[in-house]
């Protein structure tokens, strides 16, 4: 078990990764999150009207209007929910997974072969899927979030369907398909041609790399990106549609009762940073949304931030 001076340790450099992280991922989730489309929108009248939300064109310039509209709060939207989870899982490692002669290497995956690592990837992925959620909205919406009420913060982010039957959450039409699939790009093709192409240990270096094999693998990061950052910014935009329940209406479109009371007491502070989708035209799948976002924003509204999924992509090819 780690000693108190080494926790300490621990939950300093945590506190500090969380600083800087909280905000980069913060803005790319808005970023990627933003309905923009390119067309006239129709009204309650079914007459055609420009859209008048936000026109974001990078990462750097969602940056700017979060810190121009919230200030350094709304960078730091999503903090709460993304501290409560590392910490769990931080403490899991040390209590049930640490050695008794601590080890300040990284975290990693059991090696349990191809299909083992994609079962604790999945499976892991499931655990963290609800938390990701409310990370994801608690990011977007344009409501001030209390930081130490965690029960009124639930109420605005969650419908009653999916505060009564919280399952609901891993219906969310196409979400869990983009995940599984994005974990299955990385642990059965990604994986194995980096063992194979870059057969490293904690002892070797790059200097024993062949250029061909390691000129190949980042050909392949690259064009892997081609895949990954569409379906990262599907999940995104799957993961703050919210669930609904009506029978007048699709299980994800707008739900008739008992929603607007939680969220009228609350209201947003001067202009909203990003433009969200109607909940009562939600997206029905993965492909539904893939080809709704092509044909309202544009396929470059699939590649937003690219370069982090590639930058990403080329951190884990050189870590041993």
């Amino acid at each position: 078990m780690l000693g108190f001076l080494d926790l300490i340790l621990l939950l300093a450099s945590l506190g500090v990764t969380l600083v800087f992280l909280v905000p980069l991922t913060g803005v790319l989730v808005r970023f990627r999150a933003n309905y923009n489309p390119r067309g006239l929108q129709l009204d309650a009248e079914g007459g055609a009207q420009p859209h008048t939300g936000p026109i974001i064109q990078s990462y750097f310039g969602m940056m700017h209007r979060v810190y121009t509209i919230e200030g350094i709060s709304g960078l730091y939207k999503g903090l709460m929910p993304t501290l409560l989870s590392t910490l769990v899982v931080t403490l899991m490692i040390v209590v049930f997974l640490d050695t008794p002669t601590p080890s300040h290497n990284k975290y990693r995956a059991p090696e349990t072969g191809i299909l083992g690592t994609l079962f604790y990837s999945i499976v892991m992925m499931l655990v963290a899927l609800p938390t990701a959620i409310i990370t994801y909205r608690s990011i977007t919406t344009p409501l001030k979030l209390p930081y130490f009420n965690a029960l009124k913060s639930i109420r605005i982010l969650l419908t009653p369907t999916e505060r009564r039957k919280p399952w609901v959450l891993y219906l969310t039409p196409g979400l869990l398909a983009a995940e599984v699939l994005h974990i299955a790009v990385v642990v059965l093709g990604l994986g194995p041609l980096r063992r194979v192409l870059l057969p490293m240990s904690d002892e070797s270096s790059f200097g024993d790399i062949s250029p061909v094999r390691l000129a190949i693998y980042l050909v392949i990061v690259c064009l892997s990106t081609a895949v990954l950052t569409p379906l990262e910014v599907i999940a995104t935009r799957l993961a703050i549609q919210r669930n609904h329940a009506s029978s007048e209406y699709n299980s994800v479109s707008q739900e008739v009762d008992g929603d607007a009371e939680e969220a009228h007491e609350f209201a947003g502070a001067g202009e909203d940073v990003i433009g969200l989708r109607n909940e009562e035209d939600p997206y029905v799948g993965l492909v539904d949304c893939a080809k709704r976002i092509i044909d309202e924003e544009g396929w470059p509204a699939l590649y937003r931030a690219w370069w982090l999924t590639l930058l990403g992509s080329l951190g884990s090819a050189v870590t041993p």
